[in-house]
């Protein structure tokens, strides 16, 4: 709201019921900030009566009392909208406290004054900040603090331009942000023409997750400025802040819809004979051709193989069936290369690069059928005197109770998530937290959505893991492990 409440705290609360009733006709989850300044303190007595300087005769003009201000927070509340105020000094950090403000905003133009940001820090609330004007190496400074304070925040990308024209958005710095901090929440603090629609779906589009504006009502005693909402504009803005939700849709690849399953279909080609063959016979790729149409139960053009044996004889012309392809599911190579695409699929979630020289181990306790349920692929960076190996489970994969007599290894966990169990006591770990195993602890971890840890350990011996399970130690070593040479070995 800053300002726009004119100092007058029934147009305030005209301003708080108009968007409180947008809040509730949109089903968004809003808030309504306010900003604070103890006058008295914050500008130089000296100065008070300056019309030159900007500013200072818009703040003393709009002068509310913090009794006004606890009128306004009460009416946000009944509105169902949360609180959030930006404070430009230490006094207004009292004043959120005492008013039990939920959420604090730092303004672009504070976000180095560093007594208020440790003074806001303080208070242990969740914390947006601003970024409009920081160099890289400032907001850097600026995250640090607050991870090292273990404050609850997000960082807002934003341009101090009233109104920011369009071609000064900057709309691609979000996607530094989400690079440069990809576990903080990122929000988009807007300024542009309030008509532009537009702006918050590139945004939502890139990842930005909170939104602001400037909001207020226009009266015959008051007009808005250029760069504030009316509730018909925030309606406006909001209707199309869900249309990008829609267009966008979920977060992950999910399963075709079956129309479009159905037309890609009718244009696929099917695998026919080229000539006679017999049942039993090994089919070459001079005995096919690939044409239209593919018909139900025919083996498509792109899941041929060479040397697919007939289970029955085929006359020149004739469909090839699919059952040929199913018979060769089991094909150990076949699941070799799904394993690996898929933990090709973390690496590259995780943005993690692995040397061409690196040993592969893919490690299944109970056999490659049972690899889902227990395992992991341990990819073994260096083995001297000292051990590196990245560790990849994919998700719901459990790694079973062991013990080594001789390493000693530490667990750094990089991306997803991973429960460890050490001789009893459980123990989750966040990314970037550490894990000690001594020699002789027994151990197991799972994960739940996928995971990368980091095993910096002593020297590996394949003599020294020692199971729990008496099933696991009664299959020979070299039936729990493949060694894949080198991603290129698969094809992959």
């Amino acid at each position: 709201m800053a300002n726009n409440h004119q100092g007058d705290i029934e147009h305030g609360l005209n301003i708080i019921d108009a968007m409180g009733k947008v809040t509730k006709d949109t089903g968004v989850r809003g808030a309504l900030k306010f900003q604070f300044r103890q006058l008295d303190t914050f500008i130089n007595p000296n100065y008070k009566d300056n019309r030159e300087l900007p500013h200072i005769h818009r703040f003393m003009s709009t002068k509310l009392s913090s009794e006004d201000y606890a009128i306004l927070a009460d009416a946000v509340r009944k509105n169902g909208m949360y609180t959030i105020c930006t404070p430009f000094d230490e006094e207004s950090v009292d004043l959120i406290r005492n008013l039990g403000i939920e959420v604090i905003k730092i303004a672009s133009c504070s976000a180095d004054d560093w007594p208020l940001i440790e003074c806001i820090a303080a208070t242990r609330l969740p914390i947006v900040v601003d970024t409009a004007g920081l160099m890289m190496n400032q907001i850097d400074k600026l995250v640090s603090f607050l991870e090292y304070n273990y404050i609850n925040f997000a960082l807002m990308h934003c341009v101090a331009l009233y109104p920011t024209p369009e071609d000064k958005l900057e709309l691609n710095m979000i996607r530094w942000f989400k690079n440069r901090y990809p576990h903080i929440p990122i929000g988009f603090s807007t300024h542009e023409n309030p008509d532009n629609y537009t702006a918050i779906q590139v945004a939502y589009a890139k990842g930005v997750r909170l939104f602001e504006r400037h909001v207020g009502i226009e009266s015959k005693e008051y007009k808005l400025n250029k760069y504030s909402s009316c509730p018909e504009q925030v309606q406006a803005w909001i209707r199309s802040y869900k249309q990008a939700v829609e267009m966008c849709g979920g977060d992950e690849i999910f399963p075709s819809y079956s129309e479009e399953i159905d037309l890609l279909r009718s244009l696929k080609r099917g695998v026919f004979a080229k000539r006679e063959i017999q049942k039993g016979e090994k089919i070459k790729r001079d005995d096919v051709f690939f044409a239209m149409p593919l018909l139900e139960g025919q083996l498509q053009s792109g899941h041929w193989s060479d040397g697919l044996v007939a289970e029955k004889g085929y006359i020149q012309n004739e469909p090839v069936s699919s059952a040929l392809v199913e018979s060769k599911r089991a094909d150990k190579n076949m699941i070799l290369k799904e394993i690996m695409l898929q933990i090709k699929g973390i690496l590259n979630n995780a943005r993690i690069f692995v040397n061409k020289n690196s040993v592969i181990e893919i490690s299944h306790h109970y056999g490659l059928d049972r690899f889902r349920e227990y395992g992991a692929v341990i990819i073994t960076c260096i083995d001297r005197v000292y051990c590196k190996k990245l560790v990849i489970q994919l998700p719901r994969q459990k790694h079973p109770y062991h013990f080594h007599k001789k390493k000693e290894e530490t667990f750094q966990l990089l991306y997803g998530d991973i429960e460890i169990v050490l001789d009893g006591r459980k123990m989750k770990l966040n990314v970037g937290d550490t894990f000690l195993v001594l020699p002789n602890q027994w151990h197991k971890f799972h994960t739940l959505d996928g995971t990368v840890f980091e095993e910096v350990s002593t020297t590996h011996y394949n003599d020294d893991s020692f199971y729990e399970d008496e099933a696991i130690k009664h299959i020979p070593r070299e039936q729990r492990k493949t060694y894949i040479s080198g991603w290129q070995a698969l094809k992959i």
